[in-house]
């Protein structure tokens, strides 16, 4: 066989063979270290993204939850509405109205866009590059300076996080913002950021801003206005065209620059809409300013709203009060207010209903939270006098009955034994006069001896029974005087008694309340109870008719409407009233110092001082109102007008000082009046003939006044005619009132610190 030799590469390598074979032996080895790095970067990897996913783990547990997200709501402003939908006032921590994304001008939209993130509609939330161009930029700065927010990472931030630059804070928004990305639908994160993103002065969402800078509804916006507005959102203090002109216009030209690049305008409307002149509008945003009624406004808020709502309801929840203020009586009531050189208070209110349709309780909320409307206890002085006359002729006494205007004492009570003695404010007395002639003069001696006649506690009774709630009411002799302290509110439900022919009237300011939602909450209606009688209620206001038209209240006069009313002072000036009203209105006028310092040294009487000032309230308030010009009479009222002499209160005649006034049917005299031509004999024997009534030690005053030799007699005395004479059966039991001196019990500075204590309560800032 022959011998095969074998190739010289089948042959055994050689030494110089086996050197060449080192290499691939490099390149294992290089493999190996590769994959050893490849695996320690494989275990590093993992462990990060362990430690990762233990850190979004950690930080997304006090994150709001899918369902969380989908309940929330911002916070919108609750909104107080008069009774003809008009806006009155406006609470909340963020002013915010909302509205549809379909209500947003087209201009704001895409404005928004262009500034803030103009790929919104394409990207899923997040926008990689832009973040990493912030990461860069923040790394070089060592810090957070620069953000790559998106619209939906803005609005993460702006519903569920705070405003610290932190990396934390940023990954929380990122995971915010996934998730919203999931939940909602881009038109809805848009309505949502709309309605959530400051834009300076107080406007939240952009339709106040809408009208805060422009004064109409995000839907009217123009093209130069949207892109202001847009401008807004990087830094709303910088860019306000408000405070800083030129820096919005600098920004508005940025938008516009934007808006044509990326060719949703051509140049022409770049350039004709940065040309365009604008014409701001500074709605007030602030909670203080946005307030028609602060008096008003306050008094719901703290005795109906908050306790009953709670804070974050009222301030946050976008509830709708419907109140009964008419706005327009309130600007009359405002108006009206400006005649008072001291501090005061004005009420308007329904006397049907109990509405309270305007409420003034000082000058200035800003500088005196005390409402002296509701919070004044304050004496009334002769403006009480109608609810002494009132008890009288429930008693069964008449406009024409007779009483002594002549001094009369009472003894105090104590080892001193000192006396108390009425005066008039003319400061002389009358002699014998019809209970008509003294209330529309208002003399006082009549006054206290028709609460010696009829007693202290049947008084009280009839001011309960009209509404008066005040502890302050003494029950002696000086209620006569009107020395009890009772607020406006309270004496404008007693005068509305005599407007609505009897009935005490619930003070009603609220009528509906509604939810955000538009759920109702609740709603009210008006309510009385029986005050006193129709007749009584008639014939007293026929009465306050007469003093308005003949007495101490001819400065409130209305001469196309019928008018009543009643003054009232207190001795030292300190205060004075005028109360009264119109067909469809009654209202109360009060002014006074919060010190008590008297208005004027002499003369500051309710009739000079407060009637003015009513009838200027009551003028404007009526005008284009469909009001009656004459009170109702009911039907079933059993009265009838009568023309009497104010002298003698029998039927007038020519040469009386005549008045018309309603009493009881068939209790009128019958004959006419003997002092001015009428028949002496007849009036004598007339079984209605006026009853001169004595009280106390009236007997020997009338007695030795030489008019009478003993007041029982027969015989009439010239001044009055033949009038029947009843006198007292018994000692009297009146008791005159104590040496005390007036004590406030509610000093208005006390107020102001309760004000603040209730902000503090409620968590308000003022």
């Amino acid at each position: 066989m022959a011998r095969v030799s074998s190739s010289p590469s089948e042959r055994e390598p050689s030494s110089s063979g086996r050197r060449k074979e080192k290499p691939p032996k490099k390149r294992s080895l290089l493999k190996s270290l590769f994959l050893v790095l490849f695996l320690v970067v494989l275990v590093a990897g993992a462990a990060v993204s362990v430690f990762l996913a233990l850190y979004l783990r950690d930080i997304s547990e006090d994150l709001p939850s899918a369902t969380e997200m989908l309940a929330h709501k911002a916070n919108v402003a609750s909104v107080i509405y008069d009774r003809n939908g008009e806006p009155v006032a406006r609470l909340f921590t963020e002013n915010r109205q909302p509205v549809e994304l379909r209500n947003v001008s087209p201009w704001i939209i895409k404005s928004i866009l262009a500034a803030e993130d103009s790929s919104f509609y394409q990207h899923g939330g997040i926008r990689l590059l832009s973040i990493a161009r912030a990461f860069v930029e923040n790394l070089s700065n060592r810090g957070v300076k620069q953000g790559g927010s998106t619209i939906t990472q803005q609005l993460a931030r702006n519903l569920f996080l705070s405003q610290e630059r932190t990396f934390e804070r940023k990954a929380k928004e990122a995971i915010l913002t996934v998730r919203m990305e999931q939940l909602f639908t881009k038109d809805r994160i848009m309505e949502m950021y709309l309605n959530t993103i400051y834009f300076g002065h107080g406007a939240w969402g952009v339709d106040t801003a809408a009208r805060t800078y422009f004064g109409k509804p995000a839907s009217e916006i123009t093209l130069p206005e949207a892109a202001i507005i847009a401008g807004l959102v990087a830094a709303p203090g910088r860019y306000s065209p408000l405070s800083n002109f030129k820096n919005s216009k600098i920004r508005q030209k940025f938008v516009l620059e934007r808006l044509h690049t990326l060719g949703w305008i051509n140049e022409k409307e770049r350039d004709e809409a940065y040309a365009a002149e604008l014409e701001f509008k500074h709605v007030p945003n602030k909670v203080q300013e946005f307030n028609r009624a602060p008096y008003f406004v306050a008094h719901l808020l703290f005795n109906e709203l908050l306790p009953k709502y709670g804070p974050d309801l009222v301030y946050s929840g976008g509830m709708e009060i419907y109140t009964t203020l008419d706005l327009k009586m309130q600007e009359a009531a405002e108006k009206a207010m400006k005649g008072l050189k001291s501090q005061g208070a004005i009420v308007g209110m329904d006397p049907e209903t109990g509405e309270v349709l305007a409420m003034v309780g000082g000058h200035d909320f800003a500088k005196s939270k005390f409402n002296r409307a509701t919070q004044a206890f304050r004496q009334p002085g002769s403006g009480f006098k109608p609810v002494v006359y009132a008890a009288a002729v429930e008693s069964g006494l008449l406009p024409s009955d007779h009483f002594l205007d002549m001094k009369i004492e009472y003894e105090k009570k104590g080892p001193n034994m000192t006396t108390w003695s009425p005066d008039n404010y003319s400061g002389k007395f009358s002699g014998e006069v019809t209970l008509e002639y003294a209330l529309i003069h208002s003399i006082n001696t009549v006054a206290v001896r028709l609460i010696d006649y009829i007693g202290a506690k049947n008084i009280l009774n009839t001011a309960r029974n009209l509404g008066i709630t005040s502890p302050h009411v003494p029950a002696d002799l000086s209620l006569a005087l009107g020395t009890a302290s009772i607020t406006p509110l309270e004496m404008a439900v007693v005068f509305s008694a005599f407007a609505n022919n009897g009935k005490t009237v619930t003070p009603l300011m609220i009528r509906e309340i509604r939810s955000g939602n538009g759920d109702i909450l609740e709603t009210r209606s008006p309510s009385s109870t029986p005050g006193i009688s129709p007749e009584t209620a008639v014939t007293v206001r026929s009465m306050l008719i007469d003093a308005v038209r003949s007495g101490t209240g001819t400065r409130a006069l209305l001469k196309d409407r019928e008018t009543f009313g009643k003054t009232g002072t207190t001795n030292d000036y300190s205060d004075a009233w005028f109360l009264g009203g119109v067909p469809g209105l009654t209202a109360v006028v009060y002014a006074g110092n919060d010190d008590h310092k008297p208005l004027a040294k002499k003369g500051a009487t309710g009739g000079v001082i407060a009637a003015p000032v009513w009838k200027a309230f009551v003028e404007e308030a009526v005008k284009g109102l469909e009001l009656p010009l004459k009170f109702s009479i009911p039907k079933d009222a059993d009265v009838e007008s009568v023309k009497i002499c104010r002298k003698s209160g029998f039927l007038a005649i020519k040469g009386c000082s005549a008045v018309t006034v309603y009493m009881k049917k068939n209790a009128a005299p019958k004959t006419t009046c003997p002092i001015h031509g009428g028949d002496m004999y007849a009036s004598s024997q007339d079984p209605n003939a006026p009853r001169l009534i004595l009280v106390h030690n009236d007997s020997e005053t009338y007695a030795s006044s030489g008019l009478y030799t003993d007041a029982g007699t027969a015989g009439p005395p010239p001044e009055s005619g033949p009038v029947k004479v009843s006198k007292p059966t018994g000692p009297s039991e009146a008791v005159a009132p104590s040496d005390m001196a007036y004590k406030d019990p509610n000093p208005a500075d006390s107020v102001e610190d309760k004000y603040q204590k209730l902000l503090k309560q409620y968590g308000i800032t003022n």
